[in-house]
């Protein structure tokens, strides 16, 4: 193995990625699968991720079970899950 092909596997996710069970909050206004709105600053938890960070699916805590598709720019990193 080269040593660029092991730097490659050995590099981070960018940090404008989120990973399953990440802690995020909302910059923006989002549509929760409900039709409610979901103001920006709410929190949630990263259940799913989409062709690799186009998209996420967060879970919030109010009102309960919500979920939401979201792009990647409209979330804030505020806690990174345990590895």
């Amino acid at each position: 193995m080269t040593r660029e092909a092991f730097f490659h596997f050995r590099q981070a996710a960018p940090l404008d990625t989120f990973r399953d069970l990440d802690h995020v909050m909302l910059t923006a206004d989002v549509a929760i699968d409900d039709g409610a709105t979901m103001p920006a600053g709410s929190e949630g938890i990263v259940l799913s991720v989409y062709r690799d960070g186009v998209a996420y699916v967060v879970e919030f805590a109010e009102p309960v079970g919500s979920l939401a598709t979201v792009q990647g720019a409209s979330l804030r990193l505020v806690e990174r899950a345990a590895a």
